[in-house]
């Protein structure tokens, strides 16, 4: 063993023992000195099932293992799947070190909560919306109990960062050191992902004030092997006469997965649904048990969990068609393949799919099945350049020859997340000055983009809607309405969480659908990977009654699209520039598109240089013009937006522009003019969005705030006026 492994207690050495490990590994190693030392902040970046639990873990127990007054460990984690597995995780060093560890999310039974607010010690495994509860009505008693801690570790940081859940982590992360006055001392802090694209930014966001050093932790280069093949497909125009492609997808996916263990990722929950469905058919139809079960965030917990457990336990044939639900670190044994269905939403979630195969030695295996339109004459410009095949290549050319993901966006103002922590900052204190706030909040807090006058004028639009009020002394209270928001059951979530429907069968609960989807008593639907009829909607008590059925339809789920990089559109524009998709290994390349996406690719390329796409961004096509830009969704939404606020009418798709009933001059001129206008920003273009309200808290935004904010998250003007006097002017 190595010298930082004899740094540890000999308890965490016999543990290391029990498990049978010949060595620690190099992160593991790296990260021991840093942690046992207390003094920095620490993130730590590797590859799923690299053992970045492991390393934060080993150390930092070692350090606290003989504390007993108080939690000395906080653990926090996106999911509270993660933290079940966690718990379950930490059973075995829990009994060796007597270290007490302590779940702690809506789930988790009341009994084991009251138990250990009599007695906390340990570790405590939580998620955000628990640490914000906590905060507001038991915030003595978290100073009490929190006096000792040591150590804040964050899981799977990635998922929070650019995000408002993240916003409201960093900043409960603030108020939890103000709480215990440690803002002198701060916490060390620790960061755990596999997907940080941004990797030297991300100190600043892990601690805004720079109050204390960073080590940061990263794998050397991994010696992994990847097994990598994209399979095409056509769908036909005529479905009555040729079959359809999803249906050829089923059909390979059932002999690809059959006997094995495989998650199938299907981006959305409308098609995890469908494709579980028909899978579920196969196996009926050739008398054999089912295999394939649909796994998303609208079934019923009991379900999922029951999926899960049969992974881990490895014992069945079983394969998930999941969405993003079994992307990050839940333990679910060893997978033979990951198999993807559609184009990626991003590098980095492609990455953390990739990790979830290949464990305990064997190499990675992925597989994308991608579907391309049959093309006739009136088909669109994007099914021409077969942009989903070509998306697709993109990233994983990224992923596996540059090793890069998305950084993430470090901009946006949270406007939403800011009045819910004024909210909770005055529900948790009672009364509080508005300088405090501010002094919390943005000067000293995550929110350090939003300037005073801002700020200011957040808080009077608040008191005109009686959210707050101010008092004789000064202090800032609850108004009427802001009693009401902070009392409510799912005030502690910064996220929307519509009300929702139970689907109910017989004496079981199936899932939740959102209020708002369309469904009807006597329709037939597709869910929880089974075929039912709507029996009864009883509006009063939010139920659907289903009853087995031999038909239907999935129900149409709400979502919003990802925001597509810049560096994947540019990477798409140099794989057709090249002529080559192709991955380099070694002195020779390797093919890894099958016969089907050949000829599409190839059918995509041809049309890239018949459209002269390699050297002009603009083009006319009867009374259509088209602007290909080759950028970011960012920049595509401005160029777009300039122009429907000058009255045109525009379509996106896929990163391409199409303008109706006009010429290349009158576009080329109008783009100048707007090029031209330095007083267009980002906030003038959120002006000609009709619906943006996105995040929980903007219906009690004032309208300025609202249009700062949105414009900075969809919009990029300065970069679009260089774009266009690059590629246009």
């Amino acid at each position: 063993m190595t010298e930082p492994f004899h740094s540890l207690d000999r308890r965490i050495q016999k543990w290391i023992f029990k498990q049978g490990w010949t060595g620690l590994r190099q992160i593991q190693n790296d990260a021991i000195p840093p942690i046992l030392a207390g003094n920095q902040d620490v993130i730590i970046s590797a590859s799923t099932a690299a053992g970045k639990t492991e390393a934060f873990f080993l150390p930092a127990c070692s350090s606290t293992i003989d504390e007993k007054d108080g939690y000395s460990i906080l653990y926090i984690s996106p999911l509270k799947a993660l933290i079940n597995d966690q718990y379950r995780r930490l059973e075995s060093l829990s009994i060796i070190t007597d270290i007490n560890v302590t779940p702690w999310h809506g789930d988790v039974a009341q009994s084991l909560k009251t138990k250990s607010k009599r007695n906390p010690s340990g570790i405590v495994l939580i998620t955000p919306e628990s640490l914000e509860s906590l905060l507001i009505r038991n915030s003595g008693w978290v100073q009490r109990s929190f006096s000792s801690l040591k150590y804040i570790v964050i899981d799977e940081f990635h998922a929070f960062i650019g995000t408002e859940r993240g916003q409201h982590l960093l900043s409960l992360l603030n108020r939890l050191e103000a709480l215990l006055q440690e803002i002198e001392e701060p916490i060390p802090r620790v960061a755990l992902s596999a997907t940080l694209g941004n990797l030297d930014e991300i100190p600043g966001v892990l601690r805004q004030n720079a109050q204390m050093p960073c080590s940061i932790i990263k794998e050397s280069k991994s010696n992994s092997q990847i097994r990598f093949g994209i399979q095409g497909y056509i769908d036909p125009i005529d479905n009555d006469q040729k079959i359809p492609a999803f249906h050829r997808i089923c059909t390979d996916l059932f002999s690809l997965c059959r006997g094995g263990s495989h998650l199938i990722f299907a981006n959305s929950r409308k098609r995890t649904e469908s494709i579980s469905a028909q899978l579920s058919d196969m196996c009926e139809q050739e008398v054999v048990p089912n295999e394939f079960f649909p796994h998303h965030g609208s079934l019923d917990k009991s379900l999922r969990e029951a999926l899960e457990a049969r992974l881990q336990k490895d014992n069945l044939p079983t394969t998930a068609v999941c969405t993003m639900t079994l992307e990050l670190g839940i333990d679910i044994g060893k997978v033979d393949s990951v198999i993807q269905v559609t184009a990626p939403h991003s590098v980095a979630s492609l990455r953390q799919r990739l990790g979830r195969s290949g464990r305990r030695n064997t190499p990675s295996t992925l597989r994308m099945l991608i579907s391309e339109k049959e093309i006739n004459v009136d088909s669109s410009i994007g099914d021409k350049l077969r942009i989903e095949l070509l998306q697709s290549i993109a990233m994983t050319r990224l992923l596996i020859i540059q090793k890069w993901y998305e950084p993430a966006d470090l901009g946006s103002f949270h406007f939403s997340t800011l009045l819910h922590q004024i909210l909770a900052l005055i529900a948790q204190w009672g009364g509080i000055r508005a300088d405090q706030i501010y002094n919390s909040l943005c000067k000293e807090g995550c929110f350090n983009n939003v300037t005073v006058e801002q700020f200011k004028e957040l808080l009077h639009h608040m008191g005109q809607q009686d959210l707050l009020t101010q008092i004789s002394g000064g202090q800032l209270v609850l108004g009427l309405k802001g009693e009401y928001l902070t009392n409510s059951y799912n005030f502690y979530t910064v996220f929307k969480t519509p009300q929702e429907f139970r689907v109910i069968a017989g004496d079981k609960t199936l899932g939740t659908l959102p209020v708002d989807t369309l469904i009807l008593e006597g329709q037939h639907i597709i869910f929880s990977g089974k075929r039912w009829r709507v029996e009864n909607i009883n509006t009063d008590n939010k139920t659907i009654i289903v009853s087995p059925s031999k038909g239907g339809d999935p129900p149409q789920f709400n979502g919003h699209g990802m925001i597509v990089h810049d560096i994947v559109r540019q990477e798409m524009f140099n794989i057709y520039k090249s002529g080559n998709y192709k991955i380099p290994v070694g002195t020779s390349e390797v093919d890894y598109l099958d016969s089907t996406a050949k000829s599409l690719f190839n059918e995509g390329l041809e049309f890239f240089q018949e459209a002269l796409l390699h050297e002009r961004r603009i083009f006319q096509n009867n009374d259509y013009v088209y602007i290909v830009p080759w950028m970011g969704d960012k920049i595509v939404n401005t160029i777009a937006t300039m122009l429907i606020k000058l009255n045109y009418k525009v379509s996106i798709f896929s990163g391409i522009i199409e303008i109706e009933k006009t010429n290349l001059e009158s576009v080329s001129n109008s783009l100048f003019e707007s090029c031209s206008n330095k007083q267009l920003t980002n906030s003038d273009l959120a002006l000609s969005v009709r619906e943006k309200r996105i995040e929980k808290y903007d219906d009690f935004l004032p309208e300025s705030l609202l249009n700062i904010g949105y414009g900075q998250n969809y919009f990029d003007v300065e970069r679009a006026r260089e774009w266009i006097k690059l590629h246009l002017v």
